[in-house]
């Protein structure tokens, strides 16, 4: 594991580490399916057991039998839908998380980098009041690149020193890893993993730590 230092910035995953949207992403996929005459639904467990997944991954498991074209068609429909879906409040902001972010962002630079859709990050900005706590986000939607490879373009556009990458998978254990950043684990997400730097059980938790850091 990547030796940990004191960290200069905070770059946060986003499903699962600072939201629960699993019942929003159901409800988007559904409705672009069956819009497409496709006999197929999706639950919280299978899209919980995505989390994280890139865009292609995504559609080897929901659409595996589907051409490209139509897999783009559905993925579109899921992409615009979610920001209107996410107007209506169907998702769940973690406990501490709008004040944790506040307070943090008084002693830390803090991004967001997940593997959604273009856009969704920041949608999800507005609809928690959190914008004005983050200098910076990327979305896997914009360059369909995997999270280390945008761990490390943010970190040069940036010029930052010391990042930590915050996330609830083991795919963001790995990438952090493929990225050189050390992992911080809140496990109340929707992933396992053993491999970290450091590991908190709740969102107060780590906010404590990382505010009270000298």
């Amino acid at each position: 594991m990547i030796r940990m230092r004191k960290p200069d910035s905070i770059i946060f995953d986003m499903d699962g580490t600072l939201w629960d949207g699993l019942n929003l992403y159901v409800e988007s996929w559904n409705r672009s399916l069956k819009e497409s005459n496709i006999n197929r639904m999706v639950n919280r467990n299978e899209i919980s057991s995505m989390a994280g997944w890139e865009r292609k991954d995504v559609f080897a498991k929901i659409l595996p039998d589907s051409d490209l074209a139509l897999q783009e068609k559905v993925y579109e429909k899921v992409s615009n839908l979610t920001p209107l879906l996410l107007k209506e409040s169907s998702g769940i902001l973690y406990d501490g998380v709008k004040e944790g972010l506040e307070q943090l962002s008084t002693k830390y630079k803090l991004f967001i980098i997940s593997n959604c859709e273009e856009g969704l990050i920041r949608h999800f900005m507005q609809w928690a009041d959190i914008e004005s706590y983050i200098t910076d986000e990327l979305a896997h939607g914009i360059n369909l690149m995997p999270k280390s490879h945008n761990i490390k373009l943010m970190i040069e556009k940036h010029k930052l020193q010391n990042p930590i990458y915050v996330g609830d998978t083991m795919g963001d254990s790995e990438q952090s890893a493929q990225a050189e950043v050390p992992f911080v684990f809140l496990s109340h997400g929707f992933g396992v993993t053993e491999k970290y730097a450091l590991r908190f059980d709740d969102f107060h938790e780590f906010i404590k730590h990382f505010i009270n850091l000298e």
